[in-house]
């Protein structure tokens, strides 16, 4: 009995990519004044975040390791994702992760690894049959997938027709908010 109390207690998370799925997609967006909201970012993290779930943001920037863009720059992104959505929306980022490796690099935390999972697991006490994965490329519904996550693959941004992967989504979206309505079960 004491177990089933833990399980329900439990946290529950989306993680959620960051181009082509919160923001527009640019290659290799390096300056803050290119970074634009994608439409229907907003109503879909308050949503989320109304119905309780911790948004934590994984994202791939290999352009880092490339020399496209530097950490600096990175900083500032962030940073003014960070007021366009928590102080004007209230929108609460638990985690920014960030891989900063090329592919070629083989590192542990280039998605579709799980090591920003694991690690979100073990700090937040995640069950993660209950938590979703949100992304517009198939290396994003890979890594859901292979941390035992439901997914849910964007229409935006590449559309999923990237093509390095073959894992098929549970769900797709239009966008960011019909996803997060899917998610929280107030699209039906």
């Amino acid at each position: 009995m004491f177990m089933r109390a833990v399980e329900f207690n439990m946290a529950k998370a989306v993680f959620i990519d960051r181009d082509g799925t919160i923001n527009e997609e640019v290659n290799y967006l390096n300056d803050h004044a290119k970074m634009l909201l994608m439409e229907k970012s907003v109503e879909g993290l308050q949503l989320l975040q109304k119905n309780g779930y911790k948004i934590i943001i994984v994202t791939n920037q290999s352009g880092i390791a490339k020399g496209k863009i530097t950490e600096v720059q990175l900083e500032q992104i962030h940073g003014k994702i960070r007021k366009a959505l928590t102080l004007k929306h209230g929108i609460v980022f638990e985690e920014i992760f960030v891989c900063p490796h090329s592919s070629e690099d083989n590192c542990d935390c280039r998605k579709p690894k799980t090591k920003s999972i694991e690690e979100s697991k073990k700090k937040y006490g995640l069950k993660l049959e209950e938590c979703y994965v949100v992304g517009d490329k198939t290396s994003d519904v890979e890594m859901g997938k292979r941390a035992g996550c439901k997914t849910v693959l964007l229409k935006t941004g590449y559309g999923g027709k990237d093509g390095k992967y073959s894992a098929v989504p549970d769900f797709v979206a239009e966008n960011l908010f019909e996803a997060a309505k899917i998610i929280t079960k107030k699209g039906e």
